[in-house]
């Protein structure tokens, strides 16, 4: 009976630190959104969607916090990786829709900026997007790094593209990016999750 009654007070103080880790996640996550964001940085600078992009990459930690009660280097990872791709995913979209964002008065990198500019800080931060995913590999299993290695090189050549043609002059459509950019994040989540499902032993663990 003390058994019982020890087993469930660890797991009710388990389940109650969760959550309130969780919880204190999710109220840093709305206080920024609102105070930091959409007050200060989204019509103010053109690094807004760089710093405001913190508020979109914070489910993953809320996530982990949720089911382990605490934080470790994997999540904050996870949030780098989001973290990285948010610019060249919402400048994709902006360079298409510049004279919307002008009109509006939000200063978006390319409502201010040279197109090369913009594609040459799009180029820079898919880069990191995809050397952020590589971190994780040592932790996840075949599938996961197969994955990312894959969808890392079809992002990449994309935002290559993107930049050499504006550079050469050519015509550009941003939007292709920017799908792209959806797709890539879309298939590397589904390639961790698919690892995690299957159990597979950790890159890490062969070495």
């Amino acid at each position: 009976m003390f058994g019982v009654v020890l087993g469930l007070a660890s797991f009710l103080w388990l389940w109650w630190r969760a959550n309130l880790l969780a919880g204190l996640l999710v109220v840093v996550t709305i206080a920024f959104y609102v105070l930091v964001y959409t007050m200060v940085l989204k019509r103010r600078t053109w690094q807004n969607v760089v710093w405001g992009g913190a508020a979109g990459c914070m489910p993953v930690m809320v996530g982990w916090a949720a089911v382990t009660g605490s934080l470790s280097w994997e999540p904050i990872v996870l949030f780098l990786v989001i973290f990285f791709w948010t610019p060249p995913h919402t400048w994709a979209l902006a360079m298409r829709y510049k004279e919307d964002y002008k009109a509006a008065g939000v200063p978006m990198l390319p409502v201010i900026a040279t197109e090369q500019h913009v594609t040459k800080q799009i180029l820079f931060y898919t880069w990191a997007t995809v050397l952020a995913t590589l971190v994780i590999v040592p932790a996840a299993g075949l599938v996961y790094a197969v994955v990312t290695v894959l969808a890392g090189a079809w992002f990449l050549y994309v935002a290559h593209q993107l930049y050499n043609s504006v550079r050469g002059g050519a015509s550009v459509k941003p939007l292709k990016l920017f799908l792209q950019s959806n797709n890539y994040l879309a298939v590397v989540c589904l390639g961790l999750a698919v690892d995690s499902v299957l159990d597979l032993p950790t890159i890490a663990s062969y070495f």
